[in-house]
């Protein structure tokens, strides 16, 4: 495909764009998804021992009335026992998950959040990689009262936390099969 004289001068303005944005941005990456809670009991215990995430900090915020809780998937002997390095660990991690509970929430019995799932969709769900699919979801069904639901897709599942949020299960190994087919 030959381009024209402007095509060619808008792919190389293009080109250089990127390169210079790289060269600001070759540093960033995707730190936190965040998703409101109603009761940080119930998701904390279906996030940590269910999922098998850990902890990573608790920070209140009293004059605003809510907290944040940081999970991801570390090492608990790498986590900084000073609060301050702590802080810094944790924002530097890759791809934590945020879950901030506005206090109160937990006695509001009409209180539910949308989850985007449902009319008026929009955000759909987060995606945990495990090695196996299947004994994932075996072990999500041992844990707890979670029943895994299956994918459109043989190879993937779907459970729901608390909340009502959708948490994609999915083998890094079998995406490309499972794209294909």
């Amino acid at each position: 495909m030959k381009l024209s004289l402007f095509e060619r001068g808008r792919v190389e303005v293009h080109k250089q764009g990127l390169s210079q944005i790289k060269a600001v941005t070759g540093d960033y990456m995707l730190q936190q998804t965040m998703l409101r809670v109603k009761d940080p009991a119930r998701s904390l215990d279906f996030y940590t021992r269910i999922l098998g995430m850990m902890l990573l900090q608790k920070i209140d915020f009293p004059s605003m009335r809510f907290t944040f809780y940081s999970l991801g998937y570390e090492d608990k002997a790498d986590i900084p026992a000073d609060v301050k390095e702590r802080t810094a660990w944790t924002f530097s991690r890759r791809a934590t998950l945020e879950l901030t509970h506005n206090w109160g929430t937990e006695c509001d019995a009409d209180l539910s959040y949308h989850n985007g799932n449902n009319e008026r969709r929009g955000f759909g769900h987060i995606g945990i990689a495990v090695p196996d699919v299947y004994a994932a979801c075996k072990l999500f069904e041992e844990q707890g009262s979670v029943s895994a639901v299956a994918g459109r897709r043989k190879g993937l599942a779907f459970v729901q936390d608390p909340d009502g949020y959708w948490i994609e299960i999915l083998s890094p190994n079998n995406m490309f099969s499972l794209m294909s087919s």
